[in-house]
Parts: structure tokens; C-alpha cells; sequence
């Protein structure tokens, strides 16, 4: 249960502000249709963060305990500096075409995360944790936690969210638990 609280925590507060929420915002604002983007994100989200946690399980599997917790440490430290600096999108519109908005939303969410600190953090917590399934859970659960108000509210409420002080929530967090691994 460990495992699949922690997943969702950490990726519904990391992914505040993230290139994926700016994009969930930008396609529900572009096509106003919530529920295939928010299907897309979550066919998206389960297709790359199951990859993430099979490379984490494999990490897990590959290292000594000693060198993998030298290494989740530093890896948590990392996305926590990283989780500080802001996204943009660097998606183009003209890559939008005719394909319908879950097909569109599904294949621009699964190219954007790929690399995204979420889905490192997917990798970390599945080589942390022994339980693909709740890591996987829960990292898709927190990444719907974030970008389904986003798409609800697409540009209203933007504005009005302290992404900055998020950000640093975020920050916290990661690097709490790269301290919690070294220890």
C-alpha cells in the first residue's frame, strides 16, 4: 500500500505545472472535449509509466542493494533540483492533424512523457519499491489527479494556481526521499 500511496502522492504534486498538464490544458482548450482527452491520457499514462516501473523492476534486479540505494538517492535528489525549473511545451500544433482527440491525446501524452521527470520518478519508485502493479497504480492515478482539473478547467483557473509554490512542494518531496534512500 506503501507503494501505491507514495506513487500517487509524488506524481500528482510533480506533475503540477508539468509539460503534460500545460498540454492537457492546451488540448482541452483546443478541442473541448474532456472525456476522450482524459481517457487518452490515462491509456497514455499506463502504456509508458508500465514501461518506466518494467525498467525499474529491472534496475532493481541488476543492482546490489548498496549501489541502488546510492543510486534511488541520487536519483530522487535529481528530480527534485529538476522538479524546480519550469516546463514548456515543445509540442507543435501542426502534429495535432485529423486523427480525433484521443488518438491525438494519447499519442502526444505517451512522446511527452517520455524522458519527463514523472516517468523517471516511475523508474525510481518501481526500483524502490517491490510492486509493479501498485507503482504502476499509482502513478497514473496521480498523474489523472493532475490533469483532470486541468482539463476541466482548462484556461479559468490556470492563472489563479501558485505553480511556482507547487513546484517547490515538489521539489521538497523528491529530494526528502533521495535523503530518505541515502539514510
Amino acid at each position: 500500500m506503501e507503494a501505491f500511496l507514495v506513487s500517487t502522492l509524488i506524481v500528482a504534486i510533480g506533475e503540477i505545472g508539468d509539460k503534460t498538464q500545460l498540454l492537457a490544458l492546451l488540448l482541452s482548450a483546443r478541442y473541448r472535449r474532456p472525456l476522450p482527452i482524459i481517457i487518452g491520457i490515462l491509456v497514455a499514462t499506463l502504456a509508458n509509466h508500465t514501461l518506466a516501473a518494467v525498467v525499474g523492476e529491472w534496475i532493481r534486479s541488476a543492482m546490489s542493494p548498496q549501489t541502488l540505494r546510492w543510486a534511488l538517492g541520487a536519483s530522487f535528489i535529481a528530480i527534485g533540483i529538476w522538479a524546480l525549473k519550469p516546463d514548456t511545451i515543445e509540442e507543435k500544433r501542426s502534429a495535432m492533424g485529423g486523427y480525433g482527440v484521443f488518438l491525438v491525446t494519447t499519442s502526444a501524452f505517451f512522446l511527452a512523457e517520455i524522458g519527463d521527470k514523472t516517468q523517471l520518478a516511475t523508474v525510481a519508485l518501481a526500483a524502490r519499491f517491490n510492486d509493479l502493479l501498485l507503482v504502476v497504480v499509482g502513478t497514473t492515478l496521480g498523474m489523472l489527479l493532475a490533469n483532470i482539473p486541468a482539463v476541466y478547467l482548462a484556461n479559468k483557473a490556470a492563472p489563479r494556481i501558485p505553480i511556482r509554490a507547487i513546484r517547490i512542494v515538489a521539489a521538497g518531496l523528491f529530494i526528502v526521499l533521495g535523503i530518505g534512500a541515502l539514510a
